[in-house]
C-alpha cells in the first residue's frame, strides 16, 4: 500500500486569493484615507487645546460654540467646493457676507418698519429672502462675467473683494445698525436660537434613521445594478460611526445648560412653578447648526443625484470633453457662481443674527477660511475633485484653530500665519496625493 506524501504547506505568500494588500482592503471598504486624516487632525488638534488650556476645550459650552461659529464658514464652503472643483476660485465671499449683511440689516431696521413697524411676524422671512436673492444676482453676475466674458475668475472675485467691501460701506455710510428683529436673530443661535433638549433628540433620532434607511437604500441599488458592496461590517460600522457622531452631538449640546435666571424666566413663562432645588436645562442643538446641516444634505443630493452636479464635475475634470458632449458650460460655471452668491446670502444672515447687528467689517478673511476648509476637506485645486462633507468637517477644522488659538491667548497676527501656513500644506498634501494616485 503507498502512502501518499503529504502536500507541502503553501506559504501565504504563496496564495494571492487569501493575501490582499491594506491597500486592497481599504479600496474595498471604500475608505477614504483624506477624510479619516482629517477626523485624525481634528482629534488632535482638540486634545492639544484642551491640554494647553487646561480643560476649557472640551466643555460643552465651548463646543456648543464652536458648532455656532462653524456654521457660518460651512455653508459657504458647501458653494466653494463646486466654485473650486470647476478649477476656479471666489475671493469675494467675505466682502460679499459684508454687503448682504448690511442690507439685510437696512431692510430690518429702516426699510420694512415704515411699512409694517417693528418684530413683524413676515421681517425674518423677508430678510432671509433678500440675502439669498441679493447674493444670488450677485453671484450670478460675477459668474457671466467669467463665463461670457473669459475674464479670470481670480480677477473678478479680487475685484469683487475690493467692490463689495466699499459697497457695505456706502450702504450706510460706515454706520452699525442694530439691534435685529426678534424672529431673526435665532438664526445667529445663542438662548434665542437653541431649541431645547427634547426637540434636540427628536431631530439627532430622525436624522439617525435617514442615514441608516439611505445606507441600506444605496446598497440596495448597487446590488440591484451589480456593483460591489462593502462588506456587511464595513457598512454596519460606518452607520454606528455616523449615528454615535449625531447622538453625540446632541449629548453635548443638551450637556450645556441654560443659566438659572433664564431657566427659571423660560420655567414660570410656561406656567410652571420652580423647584427649590431649580432645574437642569440643557440648549439642545443650535439653529445655525441644523441651518448648516441641512444645507449640506442639499448641495450632497445636488452633487451626487442631480444633473447639475455631474456637469460641474465633468466640467472640472475636462472642460472641453464636457463641452463636446453637449454641456453648456457657461450657464453651469454662471449658476455654479449664483449658487455662491445664495450660500454667502445664508451666511450672512447666520452672521448678522449672531452679531444682533450689521457691521462693516463682518465677513474680514472669511474668503481665506472658506477656501482653506474646501481645500483641507479634500477639495482639489486642479478641479473635478470635491465633496461637501470634506468641505464641513474641514470648516469644523479651521474654526477648532480659531477658536483654540483665541481660547489659549494666540495674538491675531499669529493667528493669521498658523492658518495661510496650515492652507499652505493642505494644498501641499493634496499635490501629494494625487501624484501617488496618478
Amino acid at each position: 500500500m503507498t502512502e501518499t506524501a503529504p502536500a507541502p504547506a503553501r506559504s501565504v505568500q504563496e496564495s494571492p486569493a487569501q493575501v490582499r494588500s491594506l491597500a486592497d482592503r481599504m479600496r474595498e471598504i471604500e475608505f477614504d484615507p483624506r477624510m479619516i486624516g482629517m477626523v485624525v487632525a481634528l482629534s488632535l488638534i482638540w486634545i492639544g487645546f484642551n491640554w494647553l488650556s487646561g480643560g476649557a476645550f472640551l466643555t460643552p459650552r465651548n463646543l456648543w460654540n464652536l458648532l455656532v461659529q462653524t456654521a457660518s464658514i460651512a455653508v459657504m464652503a458647501c458653494g466653494m467646493v463646486l466654485v473650486i472643483v470647476t478649477r476656479n476660485i471666489d475671493l469675494s465671499v467675505g466682502a460679499m457676507l459684508g454687503f448682504v449683511g448690511m442690507v439685510v440689516g437696512l431692510v430690518q431696521v429702516r426699510l420694512l418698519p415704515e411699512f409694517w413697524g417693528f418684530e413683524h411676524p413676515l421681517t425674518w422671512i423677508v430678510s432671509l429672502v433678500a440675502a439669498i436673492g441679493l447674493g444670488g444676482l450677485v453671484g450670478l453676475f460675477q459668474g457671466a462675467l467669467i463665463a461670457f466674458l473669459a475674464i479670470p475668475s481670480f480677477i473678478v472675485t479680487l475685484g469683487g473683494l475690493l467692490v463689495w467691501r466699499g459697497a457695505a460701506w456706502w450702504v450706510t455710510q460706515g454706520q452699525t445698525i442694530a439691534p435685529m428683529d426678534g424672529r431673526f436673530r435665532p438664526l445667529g443661535g445663542g438662548i434665542e436660537g437653541a431649541i431645547g433638549a427634547p426637540a434636540s433628540w427628536a431631530i439627532g433620532l430622525v436624522i439617525c434613521a435617514i442615514i441608516i434607511a439611505g445606507m441600506a437604500f444605496a446598497r440596495r441599488r448597487r446590488a440591484r445594478f451589480g456593483f460591489s458592496l462593502r462588506p456587511l461590517w464595513a457598512e454596519l460600522a460606518m452607520a454606528g460611526l455616523a449615528c454615535g457622531a449625531v447622538l453625540g452631538a446632541v449629548l453635548i449640546a443638551n450637556a450645556y445648560l441654560l443659566p438659572a435666571g433664564v431657566a427659571r424666566r423660560l420655567t414660570e413663562a410656561q406656567g410652571l412653578a420652580w423647584p427649590p432645588g431649580g432645574l437642569a436645562i440643557g440648549h439642545g442643538l443650535a439653529v445655525p447648526v441644523l441651518l448648516a446641516l441641512a444645507v449640506g444634505v442639499a448641495m450632497t443630493f445636488l452633487t451626487t443625484r442631480l444633473r447639475f452636479g455631474r456637469y460641474v464635475f465633468a466640467i472640472g475634470g475636462n472642460p472641453e470633453a464636457a463641452q463636446l458632449s453637449g454641456v453648456n458650460t457657461r450657464k453651469v460655471l454662471m449658476l455654479v457662481y449664483g449658487l455662491m452668491g445664495a450660500l454667502v446670502g445664508v451666511s450672512a444672515c447666520i452672521s448678522t443674527a449672531r452679531l444682533n447687528a450689521a457691521t462693516n467689517s463682518a465677513g474680514q478673511l472669511d474668503e481665506l477660511y472658506v477656501i482653506a476648509a474646501a481645500v483641507i476637506g479634500g477639495t482639489s485645486l486642479a478641479g473635478g475633485v470635491g465633496t461637501i462633507a470634506g468641505a464641513m468637517l474641514g470648516a469644523l477644522v479651521m474654526q477648532s484653530l480659531q477658536s483654540g488659538m483665541v481660547l489659549i491667548g494666540v495674538d491675531t497676527p499669529l493667528q493669521n500665519i498658523v492658518v495661510g501656513v496650515v492652507l499652505v500644506v493642505a494644498v501641499w498634501l493634496d499635490g501629494l496625493y494625487r501624484k501617488r494616485l496618478g
